[in-house]
């Protein structure tokens, strides 16, 4: 990879990380007043009326809306609706510490199903960014023996069908726009979250929910919509190790906003996960 593109990817996945820890807070403080299908529902329904509005403002995007390669955007798109469900679902069921370790099995299925699908090369680096990255997450979450349960299963196949959503979104990118692949993914995942909705869901949003249920239409939008630019300027097994930060950051941002505990661990697990990125970046820029 050349150097500029190592900047895009770099910028692209910052920004992508930012928005999914601000998704997260999002989702933590609709939690209450909805379901998991209403909490999709209103991400696809506020993303869904930004890009429309965009779409006014800016005629020229709409040749983006062109239906192209549904039958892959339908595939992508049913993919990352199961994982979230299942992902949310293993939440409510497994200690926080072994569905983020487990979840974090991600960029390893990325890797491999790069080189099988995508046919990308394996470089150390890239090989050792995945094994400091996870065992980052390792010292940060600390998860037991006890801890797993049948239900770890949901979480691992939330994982895969991530990293199978992610290998698609780099496919699509050859051909297709970030702005059309985003609108597709919302306008697709809208129904699938009115269908276990309750038909008056949004009277259950207050004053206080309000902010929260805007916020999680434009992170979600803008977490994917630079992922899908990050996955256009670089190969997927060198972008999706970047995720590795968003435990650490996402650590950071409960201390900060909900009063969780930080220790030692977490600043340990985060100078390895963030070495692993420095030594893959390194290696991929003198490469």
């Amino acid at each position: 990879m050349k150097a500029h593109q190592i900047g895009r990817v770099v910028l692209w996945m910052s920004g992508a990380l930012l928005s999914f820890s601000a998704l997260a807070v999002s989702i933590r403080m609709l939690a209450g007043a909805l379901s998991v299908f209403e909490i999709l529902a209103v991400r696809s329904l506020v993303s869904l009326a930004i890009l429309l509005g965009l779409c006014v403002v800016r005629p020229e995007l709409r040749a983006s809306l062109a239906p192209r390669r549904m039958g892959l955007n339908l595939f992508r798109n049913s993919v990352h609706f199961a994982a979230t469900y299942s992902w949310a679902v293993a939440i409510t069921l497994l200690p926080f510490a072994t569905v983020f370790a487990l979840e974090f099995t991600m960029p390893a299925w990325v890797a491999l199903l790069a080189v099988l699908v995508l046919g990308e090369r394996v470089t150390l680096g890239r090989v050792i960014v995945v094994l400091t990255g996870f065992t980052g997450v390792l010292v940060i979450v600390r998860p037991g023996l006890e801890s797993f349960q049948p239900a770890a299963f949901l979480v691992l196949g939330a994982a895969l069908g991530y990293a199978i959503f992610n290998i698609i979104t780099k496919r699509l990118t050859a051909t297709e726009s970030a702005f059309g692949i985003v609108f597709w993914m919302n306008a697709m995942q809208l129904p699938m979250g009115l269908a276990g909705s309750d038909p008056a869901f949004l009277l259950k949003i207050g004053m206080v929910q309000a902010p929260a249920a805007l916020a999680i239409g434009i992170a979600g939008l803008t977490a994917h919509y630079c992922l899908a630019n990050a996955f256009r300027a670089g190969d997927a097994s060198f972008v999706l190790p970047f995720d590795f930060a968003r435990l650490p950051l996402i650590a950071v941002v409960g201390w900060l906003f909900f009063g969780e505990r930080l220790d030692a661990f977490t600043f340990v697990g985060a100078a390895i996960i963030l070495c692993g990125i420095f030594w893959n970046v390194r290696a991929e820029t003198r490469a």
